[in-house]
């Protein structure tokens, strides 16, 4: 088995991000994080992040209305309102996988300190 090089977007590297759809103002992606990985602090302007667990466990920490972290396991969704900045992360010892639905609205990274 070959080890693969992170992938990269402009903010951030990951394991592997597979584009499913990607419109106007919706896309769909699903996510792989190895162990350890983060997709650091951001929001969204307009469009809605709706996580969906396929493998592993996903950690989702929100600064709004408090900081407070949710882990979501296989099966599990969660969503993160446009706005409202975010951290996503794999804090387990294997892989996590996720759906990303993105939208209603054009997509924007914007990084939050």
């Amino acid at each position: 088995m070959t080890a693969r090089a992170p992938e990269k977007s402009q903010n951030y590297a990951v394991k592997r991000v597979e584009p499913i759809l990607k419109g106007a103002d919706v896309q769909a992606c699903v996510f792989t994080l190895a162990p350890g990985e983060r997709i650091p602090w951001h929001y969204h302007r307009q469009n809605t992040d709706y996580y969906f667990v396929l493998e592993g466990t996903l950690s989702v920490t929100t600064r709004e209305p408090r900081e407070e972290t949710r882990s979501v396991g296989i099966g599990g969704a969660h969503s993160v309102a446009p706005g409202i900045a975010h951290l996503i992360a794999n804090d387990c010892s294997v892989d996590c996988r996720f759906l990303l639905l993105q939208g209603v609205g054009p997509y924007d990274w914007v990084k939050a300190d």
